[in-house]
């Protein structure tokens, strides 16, 4: 009788095993537990050539002493690895692949690597598989992409090996999951073992080798934002976000991406939302991390529901003494997910709002440019219609009936729309404007040998584009020509803006198509700094009431 171990059906199970055994013969291996100093050891000992190994690099949370490790490990022992993981945030998450230790990469987003990354694909030094949004490669490890040999990182373990992944949990279950159901490995970097966990949020038998790292790994406050950045232009188009569309459609559940644009409307709505009455009308359920920005529409109780794709260094006491806000466990720390998160933004969310380096003049937009290629991240994913909803709510319907209204046939079936908002300055940084007849996306996809150029949100998901001069709302534009002309009716003066047809623009604002801040009642004059419900880091622990306790280098005190 063929027992499994012999089986044909169970050849990964088998070559696990004999990692397993390689392992256990190593200095400084005991059972699970793994000495600091016999890492790298454990690793050429466990990935072999052309392994697929994912490497935990999440928005914030990073394997930063596994990563290390990595690089260290002998190119002659350890080659070809296919590198699959969400973010491309540490040095050594490109070093691997002029070291010649990896290949090939498979990511979301690479903001803080994105020059380097670029450059490192010209030289032919990596092949990039696909540029994803979050959900999509978290699907893949379910998929085609499943990791042989996951790299993590947690707050704490027990002695069995138990995980507390604490406030930034974000990518860990996915990657765990996939790994450790189809015969991979789990190597797991902790700060701390301590005897008894404030919770369990990975269970020992997923895991099989646990390092107390010298130092906590590196968590990065991605979203914090020092209020008293936020210029009056940006102000003035928080005031029309809030007043435009939020108001206009009942916006109750939402998504904001990141940026110093979002954050003035979250600190708009205790003041200048309060002044229109929309307390209780709007922006009651978020999917957010929990933004320091937030706290003053938090404390006037404007907001009911955050649940959080991740943390934010700082907020921990915060988040903790507003559990009826913030999904947390019983020991008070938050518990986020990025998989049900972005879920929840694509699926329960009335509208995603965000930015964007350029759009082209049917709303198509990307941040991958020439000579640099920043990944996605979530936006394709919370800035996408999401056609498989059923449930109704009122921006919802109205949106789908704008969007539908006197179609014939298949195209008129009425059905809803989540709204997807592009909120970008014409000019970014260096004066180079955001708008453009033809994203850098097409000619990076010919460098790259792109089977398609990397569009971050297609036009035909993008509702309405905000820029400082006013709102487009695409779902009332009858044609292309119309799109076309609202784009370049908001894009200023940009080239492309200029290229406007100026009748065309006038007849669209008549219709209400455009508008500008005049057409909403806004006198730009009022849209001052004063606005802001706090206008200083300092503002944002006041208002926390103290809990709040920013990390050193946003402190100016």
């Amino acid at each position: 009788m063929t027992t499994i171990a012999d089986s044909p059906w169970a050849r990964q199970r088998s070559n696990r095993a004999e990692r397993l055994a390689r392992a256990a013969r190593l200095a400084g291996v005991r059972a699970k537990a793994v000495d600091a100093d016999a890492i790298v050891a454990l690793l050429e000992a466990l990935i072999e050539p052309g392994d697929r190994v994912c490497l935990e690099g999440d928005n914030q949370k990073q394997a930063d002493f596994l990563a290390r490790a990595l690089t260290q490990v002998s190119p002659e022992r350890v080659h070809d690895l296919h590198m699959v993981q969400s973010v491309l945030s540490l040095p050594e998450h490109l070093d691997v692949f002029e070291l010649g230790i990896a290949s090939r990469l498979d990511f979301s987003f690479s903001g803080p690597q994105s020059l380097r990354l670029a450059q490192l694909l010209g030289q032919g030094k990596l092949q990039i598989g696909a540029i994803h949004t979050y959900l999509e490669l978290f699907g893949r490890y379910f998929i085609d992409l499943t990791p042989k040999v996951s790299l993590i990182a947690a707050q704490a373990a027990d002695a069995q090996g138990n995980l507390y992944t604490g406030p930034n949990t974000e990518d860990t279950p996915a990657i765990v999951e996939a790994t450790a159901f189809k015969s991979g490995i789990v190597v797991a970097q902790v700060d701390e073992i301590v005897d008894k966990l404030p919770r369990i949020d990975i269970p020992a038998d997923w895991i099989d080798f646990v390092v107390r790292a010298p130092e906590p790994a590196f968590i990065e406050p991605l979203f914090t934002r020092d209020p008293a950045q936020i210029s009056e232009i940006q102000v003035l188009m928080a005031m029309m976000a809030i007043n435009g569309i939020y108001a206009e459609y009942g916006v109750q559940s939402l998504n904001h991406g990141i940026g110093f644009d979002t954050a003035a409307i979250e600190l708009l709505l205790p003041t200048y939302g309060e002044r229109l009455g929309l307390k209780g009308r709007i922006c009651r359920h978020w999917a957010l991390n929990p933004h320091p920005a937030l706290i003053p529409a938090i404390e006037s109780g404007w907001i009911e529901s955050v649940h959080s794709f991740g943390s934010e260094l700082g907020m921990e006491d915060y988040v903790r003494a507003r559990p009826d806000v913030f999904f947390t466990g019983p020991d008070g720390s938050l518990r986020s997910n990025r998989a049900f998160c972005q879920a929840a933004g694509h699926y329960a969310c009335d509208l995603f709002i965000g930015s964007t380096l350029q759009m082209d003049m049917m709303g198509n937009s990307s941040t991958a440019t020439l000579g640099r290629i920043a990944g996605f991240g979530g936006a394709p994913n919370m800035g996408a219609d999401a056609r498989g909803r059923r449930h109704a709510s009122e921006a919802w319907l109205k949106a789908g009936r704008e969007a539908r209204d006197g179609l014939p046939g298949v195209r008129g079936t009425p059905r809803g729309q989540k709204l997807v908002v592009q909120m970008v300055e014409t000019f970014r940084e260096h004066m180079q404007p955001a708008f453009v007849e033809t994203l850098d996306a097409w000619k990076l996809a010919e460098q790259a040998g792109m089977p398609l150029p990397p569009i971050m949100i297609y036009g035909d998901d993008v509702t309405h584009v905000l820029t400082e001069e006013g709102i487009a709302n695409l779902l009332l534009c009858r044609d292309d020509g119309e799109r076309e002309q609202a784009i370049r009716g908001v894009a200023g003066f940009t080239p492309a803006g200029q290229r406007r047809d100026r009748a065309m623009v006038e007849k669209l604002r008549a219709r209400g198509v455009i508008r500008r801040p005049a057409d909403l009642g806004i006198d730009p004059r009022d849209a001052t700094r004063n606005l802001l419900a706090a206008r200083s880091m300092r503002d944002l622990v006041r208002a926390s009431g103290g809990l709040y306790q920013p990390p050193r280098r946003f402190r100016n005190w």
